[in-house]
């Protein structure tokens, strides 16, 4: 049913999908207080005046549902129509990347249209290669089918997080080839570490620098910007320009860093919604939590 769904949609201009997508996220931040209150919470957190201004907040929300409703577009529609809208700055980032042959580690938070950045690496006009892409299962097993037979597909593959995926990862690496994840998504117990995030500990994975210090692929930042009046998007190519730590720690808050100065150049964009500051079951406790009472 939800297949059917998305395909009837696809069939909408993009246009009135992000009009009908804006409508629906102020909707859910209006009648969701827990979604509302990490919403408000991050913004704060970061700096910006959440709770002062309810306008900043609706524009928020209304990006978000503008990212929920494009995936009917980005999925549903042929890849050729999705990848018309779609234009990249700083390719020739990829381009040295690529050359040096090591591979590369896509770092893809969530910002803008993060579905749209696998599509146009793995089947642009200028280089489509084959990328691997982490995910999680969904929650839900009916899901399951839905999402991985939309997102898999020509030159793009997917790993679930676990230690298969790992090695799917790193045998892709080996060969030359991408791979992707979401960074800023809060891994299980025993795959992150404690790391700052605008000026708050969030449990942060390690693997990007792990796997870049184990086979010394080029380490990439992309993001999807989305375009106003339905336009499209631009998806943005950029480096982090020092050196990662060894200590993994060190290397979490440096990858925080280069997030949070990629969030602000959008900020509106950003998915706050998302519950980041949790603590995975078992996980320590956060430096900064307070204590128990």
């Amino acid at each position: 049913m939800l297949t059917t769904l998305l395909r009837l949609l696809s069939r909408l201009p993009l246009g009135l999908l992000h009009r009908s997508g804006a409508l629906l996220g102020r909707f859910v931040a209006r009648v969701s207080p827990g979604y509302r209150r990490h919403l408000v919470d991050n913004l704060a957190q970061a700096g910006y005046p959440a709770r002062t201004d309810a306008s900043l907040v609706s524009r928020v929300a209304a990006e978000a549902g503008r990212g929920v409703l494009e995936l009917a577009h980005v999925w549903m529609r042929p890849q050729a129509q999705v990848l018309a809208r779609t234009r990249a700055t700083g390719w020739a980032q990829v381009e040295a990347a690529r050359a040096a042959g090591k591979g590369i580690v896509f770092m893809t938070p969530h910002l803008g249209c993060f579905e749209v950045t696998a599509q146009f690496y793995a089947n642009n006009a200028q280089s489509g290669a084959p990328l691997t892409v982490l995910y999680r299962p969904p929650r839900k097993p009916w899901l399951a089918p839905l999402v991985e037979g939309r997102r898999a597909r020509q030159n793009l593959m997917l790993a679930p997080a676990d230690l298969s995926g790992v090695r799917r990862l790193v045998r892709a690496l080996k060969r030359g080839e991408a791979i992707g994840m979401l960074p800023d998504q809060v891994p299980s117990r025993g795959e992150g570490v404690w790391a700052p995030f605008f000026g708050r500990h969030a449990y942060t994975m390690t693997l990007p620098a792990r796997l870049q210090r184990q086979t010394g692929a080029a380490l990439l930042l992309a993001h999807g910007e989305r375009l106003a009046d339905g336009e499209g998007w631009v998806v943005h190519f950029s480096t982090i320009d020092e050196a990662l730590a060894v200590d993994p720690v060190e290397a979490a808050a440096q990858i925080n860093g280069a997030l949070e100065r990629l969030i602000r150049q959008d900020p509106e964009q950003y998915l706050w919604g998302y519950d980041r500051y949790k603590t995975p079951r078992s996980a320590p406790r956060a430096p900064d939590a307070p204590s128990p009472s």
